[in-house]
């Protein structure tokens, strides 16, 4: 997902400006690495680095730069959330020194040109899996599995079972789902998912897409709130509103966005809102 409330129309390259990354402690071996993009995490063992998503292709020196003033050991994995390029742009740049897994079908999305307003030159993932692949590295392991569809139909949870941490990808960044209906999201599922996600796993602390890392209470409360903005829609859609009456009510909810008709929310969700809860 791009950032919640970015205004573009699909068709558009996407030219994000370059900005400065922060990289903030998790654990003792966990980082995140914030900044334009959704936010890196990354796992350091003493074989190597474990890599949760790789931002846009132009963050590649920046990420690697974060991840030297931590430890001096190389990328060996890199784990894609999802195929958006703010998340999987960086592919490219880390293919030749690391190996990049995602779920299959954030391979077929990027093959299939799915997100139309990407960064050129975005590559897949060259190991897939369909619904759940564990790696092992430096004695630490890293688990990853898909609960469904969400944000599209590729997103994967991460999972850091020794520190009692999740990385999300989309499934929860910023205050409000952005549903890519393109990459097959669905705004019914997302909440499905993420209670798959929540049942599964055993963590304290949770790494979102986009925005300030949680808890588990807090990831409960995003959950939540899509179900009730959800509900809200639905009602408005059965009663016979149009697209744009709907937009308004949720630019009330949300402004930053719903508030423009060029938002990425409006141009990738609201139509597919009126399809699958009508």
């Amino acid at each position: 997902m791009l950032t919640v409330g970015f205004t573009a129309i699909l068709g558009r390259a996407q030219t994000p400006p370059r900005a400065v990354l922060v990289t903030e402690k998790i654990k003792d071996d966990l980082y995140v690495i914030i900044g334009n993009g959704g936010n890196v995490a990354f796992l350091v063992t003493d074989e190597g680095v474990i890599l949760i998503d790789d931002k846009y292709d132009q963050d590649h020196d920046a990420i690697l730069a974060q991840v030297k003033a931590v430890t001096n050991q190389p990328v060996k994995y890199v784990f894609n959330t999802h195929y958006h390029s703010d998340h999987s742009g960086g592919n490219a740049k880390f293919l030749s020194s690391a190996e990049i897994i995602s779920h299959k079908n954030s391979r077929t999305n990027i093959l299939e040109h799915k997100q139309s307003n990407a960064e050129p030159n975005m590559q897949p993932a060259r190991i897939v899996f369909s619904e759940e692949t564990s790696l092992f590295l430096g004695g630490k392991e890293v688990r990853a599995r898909y609960f469904g569809r969400g944000h599209t139909n590729g997103d994967i949870v991460i999972y850091f079972p020794a520190d009692r941490v999740i990385h999300t990808g989309d499934l929860m960044a910023g205050v409000t789902p952005l549903i890519d209906y393109s990459g097959g999201g669905s705004i019914v599922e997302i909440t499905k998912t993420l209670d798959g996600a929540m049942a599964a796993f055993d963590f304290d602390t949770v790494i979102p897409g986009h925005g300030k890392v949680t808890d588990r209470a807090g990831l409960k409360t995003y959950r939540d709130n899509v179900e009730k903005m959800r509900t809200e829609i639905t009602g408005l859609i059965r009663a016979g509103k149009t697209p744009e009456e709907v937009r308004i009510v949720l630019a009330g909810m949300y402004p930053a966005a719903y508030g423009s008709p060029g938002s990425l929310n409006v141009v990738w969700s609201l139509n597919g809102f009126m399809t699958e809860l009508k």
